[in-house]
């Protein structure tokens, strides 16, 4: 899949893939600040879909930006080819636009942030997920809604 960039106006949903769960967070209309939103147990592709044309109803979402854990030295991991054919999906089953963004070391900033938060590491986990999406989206934001164009090395 290609990544687009958002259409100008409305919200943009973070998502932080996982095989297990996934982390959302949905910024405010105005772009300006994203929140955590929940934490989505999946279920199965028929299931997890609906839930996100719902969501998309819902909160009047018309573009996802989507983590891309890639390897230490930028190579594309499995977890990150698995996190595109996802976005494919939902690309297909939402018809909003999609882009990218290298997420590495997102879970390890919000596992900081909630810990300083002084969160025990049972409410830490409950929320990581989510948290992690907002921190996705909040660079997102950040960059001027400029996703990961290219997959290189920091170095």
């Amino acid at each position: 899949m290609k990544p687009t960039p958002p259409p100008e106006s409305g919200k943009i949903a973070g998502i932080d893939f996982g095989t297990v769960r996934i982390g959302v967070a949905i910024c405010d209309s105005e772009r300006m600040i994203a929140f955590p939103h929940e934490i989505w147990r999946r279920r199965n592709e028929k299931l997890d879909l609906q839930h996100f044309q719902d969501l998309v109803k819902q909160e009047q979402i018309v573009h996802f930006v989507v983590g891309l854990p890639l390897h230490c030295n930028g190579d594309m991991s499995d977890k990150a080819l698995q996190a595109m054919a996802f976005a494919d999906k939902l690309a297909e089953a939402t018809g909003c636009s999609i882009d990218f963004l290298d997420e590495r070391f997102t879970s390890v900033i919000a596992e900081d942030a909630l810990r300083q938060a002084g969160l025990k590491a049972k409410k830490r986990k409950e929320k990581l997920d989510a948290v992690a999406a907002q921190i996705i989206l909040s660079t997102y934001l950040e960059r001027g809604c400029v996703g990961t164009k290219e997959f290189e090395s920091l170095e």
